[in-house]
């Protein structure tokens, strides 16, 4: 019985493929036989299939999959079998049937998975055959490409392999066909976001796509190293949801579940839309990372914006598409400090409060300023704002939108400011909008940083331990320092467990303070002057805490350091620093201090006299902060109109309850203060029988258009005859 079984089988597997190839998969030799006669069948096909290439042919299909699933059993038999497949597809694949193309394709990529084909000879196929008009297989070609080379480069990179691999994606970028060289650059794209090609060479071959003359393709690699903004961010965010293409309700989705009859999927459809409603609102919470890296990898910047420069000048594209241009050679020059004399009349041109995106503008002229620019070439740029902007014809939010835009572009290079300028400009501190008071009182902050001789005496506030020590620079000084400033606070031996905030004793909150810098993310114990301060049982403390009871090197708590560095100059300071820096390394607890010491500066007054005692911290408002220039300038830095800031849920119920409190659960109270006052008309009329008040509540409805239009012409003939 058994030899009747196996050979009712075999006669079963000439038409059951997916078994034939279970079976070879597990014993190759015991079933080559069978595997002989389709490839037999396979070549009989073929020549068929030649001979009308345009139908779709099923049979085909199968056995190519089959054949490129057991390829790897019989590599004797079916080395040519990927040649013979690619053949195909170059000689007849603008006329196959789209089905068909795409069973070809999809046995390639088996091939390739298997190892079977090198990668180079397989995307230039690929790449081949973007030229036909087929989205579905673009799509997939485009994915394969991106995962392949990622697989590739899983385990370990092939050098080799890649620079082959980026010389030809360099050449479809630069080809003719412009969907070629689209999928070229997105491909570069993705494997750059992914980390798979992260180098410099990759950068340099997208900035050529800068210059493409098919503007989606220059917009693209443009907007790659601009990147996107967080608003165009929170705008995608809202028209698209995960996994589906609408905004999930699910207070709707919840209360139709109530209504509907309760089943098993209406609870599983129901269970789905509260996880996809969970995870956009975490897609909206969380704050998207942009990596700006590209920039900096840039070979030649500097003819890559003289580049970009010449082409805005001709440019006859649309707003947008010149405004992304205008945002990459700004941050072109602000991050390399390159020299581009002729871009900054080009933005003067734009700066005027009715211009569309002006804001954008002027985040442009803010980013295109650093400190080797010449104050003459950004000096008129900074009248325009200010006589555009700064005027009372506008709107307050128009002048807190141009005091902020001088702000952030005076961060970058103050040299271009003018003493009756900024004195002009400082007025506007008192004035009655919060806006502008505020976006004045942050310019003052950065020129009491920056150049405090340009503001009024009054202006430049107290002079602090911080402001004494640095030096203003000049246009064109650069100043290099030998130490660390604030390293002179290491020269204290400390108590690590009482160390900038650490004491866990309860009089720790008795003249401790926390001052919060804007420079340093630190949070410094800072010590208040007191004349009570028992020293002697602060030193008995940290003695018992450490159990240190020798002499020989005096151990100080953080407010005795503190308190020491301050008794010293300046030039004290600087020779203290620069031995620490010299004579050990620093670690993260070191850089620490060193923060919190410098926080502590900012705050604390400056005392010509050191004999005297040391006088009470300023206090160091939140418009006085110092601001950081960094690379790159957020669009919120310029519409930033401070407003009175809304409360959060909890705070508005807390005054909702307080609100509530003496009254009843609902509604108001009935019923008068005064129980012997007289009803009004509206009272009484309640109490009317309906065909007394019928009269009054039909003058109410709403009347018809041929009404309107009949009494007002009555009206007009009255007016006529009375005026005759």
């Amino acid at each position: 019985m058994e030899p009747s079984k196996t050979s009712n089988n075999n006669n079963k597997l000439p038409s059951n493929l997916p078994q034939l190839q279970n079976l070879i998969k597990r014993d190759p030799e015991s079933y080559r036989e069978e595997f002989e006669r389709q490839r037999a069948v396979y070549e009989a096909m073929c020549v068929i299939f030649e001979q009308n290439p345009t139908r779709y042919n099923d049979d085909l299909h199968q056995i190519i999959m089959f054949m490129a699933q057991v390829a790897q059993c019989y590599p004797d038999k079916l080395k040519e079998y990927p040649q013979e497949l690619m053949t195909l597809l170059k000689r007849h694949g603008s006329v196959l049937h789209p089905e068909m193309r795409m069973s070809f394709v999809k046995a390639l990529v088996l091939l390739r998975n298997k190892n079977l084909i090198s990668p180079t000879d397989l995307h230039k196929l690929f790449f081949q055959l973007l030229h036909f008009q087929d989205k579905n297989l673009r799509k997939f070609l485009k994915e394969h490409i991106i995962t392949d080379i990622k697989n590739i480069n899983a385990k370990c990179r092939d050098m080799k392999l890649n620079k082959e691999l980026q010389n030809f994606m360099h050449e479809m970028l630069v080809s003719r066909h412009a969907v070629a060289a689209k999928t070229s650059l997105d491909v570069l794209i993705q494997l750059y976001h992914k980390r798979v090609w992260k180098d410099a060479k990759t950068v340099n071959i997208i900035s050529n796509a800068c210059f493409s003359k098919v503007t989606k393709i220059m917009a693209t690699a443009i907007r790659f190293f601009i990147g996107k903004d967080d608003e165009e961010e929170d705008k995608g965010s809202d028209s698209d949801s995960e996994g589906e293409g609408t905004k999930v309700d699910l207070k709707a989705a919840v209360m139709a579940n109530k209504v509907k009859k309760k089943t098993k999927k209406q609870k599983k459809q129901l269970e789905k839309i509260k996880s996809l409603a969970h995870k956009n609102q975490k897609k909206k919470t969380t704050k998207a990372s942009f990596d700006f890296s590209a920039l900096h990898l840039v070979h030649d910047p500097q003819t890559l914006a003289e580049r970009l420069y010449r082409r805005l000048e001709k440019m006859n594209e649309r707003f947008e598409v010149k405004l992304m241009t205008m945002n990459m050679i700004s941050r072109l020059i602000g991050v390399h400090q390159l020299y581009l004399p002729n871009f900054y009349p080009m933005v003067q041109r734009f700066l005027f409060p009715h211009q569309q995106e002006v804001t954008r503008v002027m985040v442009f002229a803010a980013q295109a300023a650093h400190s080797q620019v010449p104050p003459d070439d950004l000096e008129p740029v900074l009248k325009t704002l200010a006589d555009n902007f700064v005027t009372e014809r506008y709107s307050n939010e128009v002048i807190a939108m141009g005091l902020n835009a001088i702000r952030e572009l005076c961060l970058r290079n103050p040299y271009c400011m003018s003493e009756d300028l900024l004195q002009d400009l400082t007025q506007y501190k008192s004035h009655k909008d919060k806006g502008v008071m505020m976006a004045a009182r942050s310019l003052i902050a950065v020129f009491r940083d920056k150049n405090p001789e340009l503001l009024r005496k009054k202006d430049r506030g107290a002079p602090t331990e911080l402001t004494v020590e640095k030096k203003q620079e000049k246009f064109g000084e650069n100043t290099a320092k030998s130490y660390i400033p604030g390293a002179e606070i290491l020269a204290f031996k400390t108590n690590e467990i009482e160390d900038f905030g650490s004491d866990s004793d309860s009089d720790s909150d008795d003249g401790w303070v926390d001052v919060s810098s804007g420079n340093y993310d630190v949070t410094f114990d800072a010590v208040a002057a007191d004349d009570n301060d028992d020293d002697e049982d602060i030193k008995n403390r940290v003695k018992k805490k450490t159990g240190e009871e020798d002499d020989d090197e005096k151990i100080y708590s953080a407010k005795e350091a503190v308190k020491e560095v301050m008794k010293l100059t300046a030039e004290e300071r600087a020779s203290k620093a620069e031995d620490i820096v010299s004579s050990r390394f620093l670690t993260d607890e070191d850089f620490a201090r060193i923060a919190a010491a410098q926080a502590f500066k900012q705050v604390e007054k400056f005392n010509q006299s050191k004999k005297n005692k040391r006088g009470k911290k300023r206090k160091q408002m939140e418009d006085e902060v110092t601001r950081e220039a960094q690379e790159l300038v957020p669009l919120k830095n310029i519409e930033m109109i401070y407003k009175k800031r809304k409360h959060d849920r909890e705070a508005r119920m807390e005054t909702v309850m307080a609100g509530r409190e003496g009254r009843t659960k609902f509604g108001a109270t009935k019923g008068r203060l005064n129980p012997n006052a007289s009803t009004t008309n509206r009272e009484k009329a309640k109490s009317k029988n309906f065909m007394m008040m019928k009269h009054k509540n039909a003058g109410k409805q709403k009347m018809s258009f041929r009404d309107r239009q009949q009494r007002l012409k009555l009206a007009l003939l009255r007016k006529k005859k009375f005026r005759v």
